[in-house]
Formats: C-alpha cells, structure tokens, sequence
C-alpha cells in the first residue's frame, strides 16, 4: 500500500454488522492490515446505535441478525444515512440481490468471499462516497484550535480524537458560533429528518465531546445548552 492511500485508509470508519464472532475478528483483521478503522456490532440495534453517534464511511452488513433482519436494518438507516453498504449473506439468487439493491445496499458479496474481492468493492465504493469537505478557516482562541480544512482538533497543542459525530456536532457549532442552533436543526444536521426527537443521541453526544474539550456544563467554555431550546457556542472573540 503506498504512503498516500495508507493515509486515506486509517481515516476512514468501517462498520462491521455481523453476529458471527470469528466473521468480524477476521473482518477487523483484515480491514487494519490494510489501515482501515474499525467498529464493530453484534446485531442490528447496536449497529445502528454505533453509527447514528459516531458515524461510519462504509457498512459491511450481515443479513441473518439475531434481532433484526438485515433488509430491516438497511430500511432504517437508509431513512437518515447515505453510507454505502456492503451486504454479506449466504444466500446468493439474483431475486434478493435485486431486492437488496432496491432497498438501498450498493453492493453485494456472498459467503464465502475473497477478501482480494470484499478489499477492491470497499475502495470503488470509498471512491464513489468520498468527497472533499471544503472548509478554509480556523477557530483558535489560544486553547482550543479547530481546523476545519484538516478536519483536526487540538486543545492545549495536543491533538484531541473526536468521534465523526463530535467532530460534525462541534465544527457546525463552532461554525456558527454566538449563534443558538436548536435541537431539531442538529438532530436533522447530524441524523436526518427522521429523527428529530431523538434527543437521547444528542444528550449523550454533548456530554462526551465536552468531556474531551474539559468543558463544564455547569460553568462551560464552549458549549452552552439554553434548556428545551438547543446549543450555543460561546462566541470567546466577540
């Protein structure tokens, strides 16, 4: 692999719905060797949970789930996710592959695979998805730096790890700072239409990236929540 695609590769999220356990060690496997992050879930719900609060740039789907089935689970976050999806199944008629594709999946390997194969789909479809944010500005007040261009947050000079969704749910606040962004504006920003009373998400979401940028919400820098209403960034330089 070269220096320039090994970079773009330990970038980019792969989820891995799965309910076989040596499936998704060989899967994670796999996907490291080649650079690749991993997330990891055992049945739908969990998969589901993973993405909607820290995102993912690609879907590796199982269909035969312990609790919900694979084409339920590709119905529910096509409601409010555009991440391509991989679905890996058994069951190989071209009826359900059609009707896979028809519900929303991309792409389409059968049990067993070639991890030559699964590692080439993954790449076109990475190509096809991927797209360069355009962002050329900074927030910096001495303490917390926030480059949007490199999409790379620091605090105190050191490089803090942000989740897909702390790093989205900070950058539109900081983007917009001084300015009360409501609830239903980021729920629908971060998770889609759909999901606009899903506060629970956004609670726990604003409680960990305030943990990470030792944000109080009692006395905070940063994040400010106007209760019932939704979020300010403290506008520091005003």
């Amino acid at each position: 692999m070269s220096e320039q695609n090994a970079s773009a590769s330990s970038m980019t999220h792969i989820l891995i719905i799965d309910d076989e356990t040596q499936i998704r060690k060989f899967l994670d496997i796999a996907l490291r060797a080649q650079g690749y992050k991993t997330l990891l879930a055992e049945n739908g719900q969990k998969g589901l949970a993973l993405l909607a609060l820290q995102g993912a740039d690609l879907i590796i789907l199982d269909l035969g789930l312990p609790d919900l089935d694979g084409f339920e689970v590709l119905e529910e976050l096509r409601i409010w996710s555009k991440t391509p999806v991989i679905v890996l199944s058994v069951r190989a008629d071209e009826e359900e592959k059609v009707k896979l594709l028809d519900a929303g999946a991309n792409d389409y390997v059968t049990k067993p695979f070639s991890v030559q194969e699964l590692m080439a789909r993954i790449r076109v479809l990475l190509r096809q998805f991927q797209h360069a944010t355009v962002e050329t500005s900074f927030f910096d007040d001495g303490v917390l730096k926030i480059d949007f261009t490199q999409r790379q947050v620091f605090l105190n000079q050191q490089l803090i790890s942000l989740t897909r969704k702390e790093y989205q749910l900070l950058s539109l606040l900081a983007q917009h700072k001084g300015q009360l962004i409501t609830q239903p504006q980021i729920l629908k920003d971060l998770w889609g239409p759909s999901h606009q009373e899903d506060t629970h998400y956004l609670r726990i979401l604003v409680a960990k990236l305030r943990a990470k940028l030792n944000d109080n919400a009692v006395h905070p820098k940063y994040i400010v929540t106007e209760p019932g209403i939704g979020l300010r960034f403290l506008n520091v330089s005003a």
